[in-house]
């Protein structure tokens, strides 16, 4: 079988990168399946995370006004798809672009659409006066209507499927790409956070928290690995935080810095289905993130693996950090069961359900 991957970006440290990199492997070593990968305005760039050499990478330049952008995405899109004659096409893509492929697109091939996202997903910070709630209602409309053009939809949880409401959809979990019996002993004071420094992983909500935290536990040490250092500690100086919070950028033994923690932190607004999550649980960490539309409720499950905080109740997410922080006990449970919770998203068992659902499109 030969499939084609149709993403906005693939050699960055990106979390749909990281799962992209996992089954495209997969798909390669074990089904012997041909994987082609098309991405956006990186032909020069070398793939942050390690991919079979079997796998075939393209690239298309897209540039311009917006009318420009479309008319080049239009044309270079058909071209590899013409070029490439694959079994079947896979969008991961969370831009409104995605959505309008069904309608560029000229193939009868099937097209499945991977949400890697919630549905309301924000880059920017969304306004109160009615013209931005108005084109924020817009954008989601189009999203509906786009993504019942597809040939399927593929969601990470439940919760996110019924997001869309459609009746083409079905759910495969991203599979966890760590296997290993190591397991952090919880008893450094370090709290650990991985993520994108993008408005809607929030970071800037956890150093509000952590703030507070350094208040009652001065003695603890929160690290953050991110795409944009220097913005973040421009933040962390200017609260005077230099020697609580330590920011670096995206590193590749991730699991080592996993195993010198003893809580992982995700303050996002919204997700899809966090793999950070399931890494840290890999390590026996357990876990605190606030309940944003989809993704940590799928895979945190509260009081038993780590904590679920309501969406925006920093006094709460203050409150539970300080009881694991306080309490080795609850962490070496939690972590414990965060440990078990992990193994449920093992590679072999996700990939025989893509392997299932692709040959029967």
């Amino acid at each position: 079988m030969k499939l084609l991957y149709i993403v906005p970006k693939i050699k960055n440290a990106g979390g749909v990168a990281r799962v992209l990199s996992l089954k495209a492997n997969y798909f390669t070593e074990h089904f012997n399946y041909e994987v082609h990968i098309l991405s956006q305005n990186e032909e020069e760039d070398l793939p942050f995370y390690d991919f079979n050499s079997k796998v075939i990478f393209h690239n298309i330049i897209l540039n311009g006004n917006p009318f420009q952008f479309l008319k080049a995405y239009q044309k270079q899109i058909n071209q590899k798809v013409k070029e490439i004659n694959p079994d079947v096409i896979l969008v991961a893509d969370n831009g409104l672009k995605a959505f309008v492929f069904p309608f560029v697109i000229k193939t009868k091939i099937p097209i499945v659409f991977e949400i890697h996202g919630s549905k309301f997903i924000e880059e920017t910070p969304l306004k109160s006066d009615f013209i931005s709630k108005f084109i924020s209602k817009i954008k989601c409309q189009f999203k509906d209507f786009g993504v019942r053009k597809f040939t399927k939809i593929v969601a990470l949880s439940e919760e996110n499927l019924e997001e869309w409401n459609v009746k083409n959809g079905i759910v495969i979990p991203n599979p966890s790409w760590i296997q290993t019996k190591l397991v952090s002993d919880l008893k450094n004071k370090k709290v650990i956070c991985v993520a994108r420094n993008s408005y809607e992983k929030g970071l800037n909500r956890l150093i509000v928290i952590w703030e507070k935290v350094i208040d009652i536990h001065p003695d603890w040490v929160l690290e953050i690995y991110t795409d944009e250092v220097d913005s973040l500690n421009t933040i962390v100086v200017d609260l005077g935080m230099t020697l609580n919070i330590h920011i670096f950028s995206f590193v590749k033994n991730i699991e080592e810095k996993y195993l010198e923690s003893s809580i992982y932190v995700m303050t996002s607004r919204t997700e899809g289905f966090p793999m950070v999550l399931l890494e840290a649980m890999a390590y026996g960490l357990p876990c605190i993130a606030f309940d944003c539309p989809t993704g940590p409720r799928a895979i945190i499950k509260n009081n038993k693996n780590g904590f679920l905080i309501p969406d925006n109740d920093d006094l709460l997410f203050i409150e539970k950090l300080s009881a694991l922080i306080e309490n080795e006990d609850l962490r070496l449970e939690f972590g414990k069961n965060a440990k078990h919770s992990s193994e449920n998203y093992s590679v072999e068992k996700i990939m025989e359900h893509w392997r299932s659902f692709l040959e029967e499109l």
